[in-house]
């Protein structure tokens, strides 16, 4: 019997503020844990599964900050959605390598919601970036994406922290970072802010409960950064940076006393 848990990582949905969980996994890193299995929803899906297929994590937050991403919103006129993702999906492949799940280095789950039987899908096989583009749909924003016939949209409608995700990947001891809003909400300047800080809080509901399921949690508090702003990428990482060099102390003490138990 290993004398350690499993460590298993729940990224969050938060859409731009869940650049924070690569400040996380930086510290993660450099204070010597081991991920043992990861799971993503949303813009954690995105990050989780970049980190899974071996991408070093300094390369991760260089592409953070210097991409061009409002180059890869090609806007459409569809009654399904304001973002086609075409391009968004493109570049999902691209940073995920194309491979599959089988391929990455550690286990890796997706979150996704069926929109029409309001159910929530978990990838752990096939293509990752197809449940990556699923997961990232935001209603409302993004056109919703199809695999095996079924209409999937945003993880976070249904599991905003992908706790039990990433627990059935073997996990014993789960980290949940979460990135979403709290008691604070940015000022609403025009729809598409209206469509995700609705999102932001009906999932905030939904999550309250289930959050208890995780050993452990982390929130980097990123006050008024809108979920779709494009700038402050830098300051989301450094301020997943902070929330979990705050949270070390504690996080050992809780895996000590987790192995205590075993």
């Amino acid at each position: 019997m290993q004398d350690h848990p499993r460590i298993g990582l729940a990224l969050g949905s938060g859409g731009t503020r869940g650049f924070a969980h690569i400040g996380v996994l930086q510290v993660l890193e450099e204070a010597g844990f081991t991920i043992d299995a990861i799971a993503g929803s949303s813009m954690g899906s995105l990050i989780a599964s970049v980190y899974a297929t071996g991408s070093p994590i300094e390369r991760m937050e260089q592409l953070a900050v210097h991409l061009p991403l409002k180059r890869w919103v090609d806007v459409t006129v569809s009654r399904l959605g304001l973002v086609a993702g075409q391009r968004f999906h493109e570049l999902i492949k691209l940073l995920t390598k194309n491979m599959n799940f089988t391929e990455t280095q550690i286990p890796l789950a997706v979150v996704a919601t069926d929109i029409e039987l309001g159910e929530r899908v978990v990838f752990t096989s096939g293509p990752i970036h197809e449940a990556v583009r699923a997961s990232i749909a935001i209603p409302g924003i993004f056109v919703p994406y199809q695999i095996n016939g079924r209409m999937l949209i945003d993880g976070g409608v249904i599991e905003r922290v992908p706790i039990q995700a990433v627990r059935d990947l073997g996990s014993d001891f789960v980290v949940a970072v979460d990135v979403g809003l709290f008691d604070r909400l940015p000022p609403v300047k025009n729809t598409w802010d209206v469509i995700v800080q609705t999102m932001d809080i009906m999932e905030r509901e939904v999550f309250r409960n289930r959050i208890l399921h995780a050993d452990f949690v982390v929130r980097p508090k990123l006050d008024l950064m809108s979920s779709i702003s494009f700038s402050g990428i830098h300051l989301a990482i450094e301020v997943g940076r902070q929330a979990m060099h705050a949270a070390l102390p504690e996080l050992l003490m809780t895996l000590q006393t987790k192995r205590g138990v075993r």
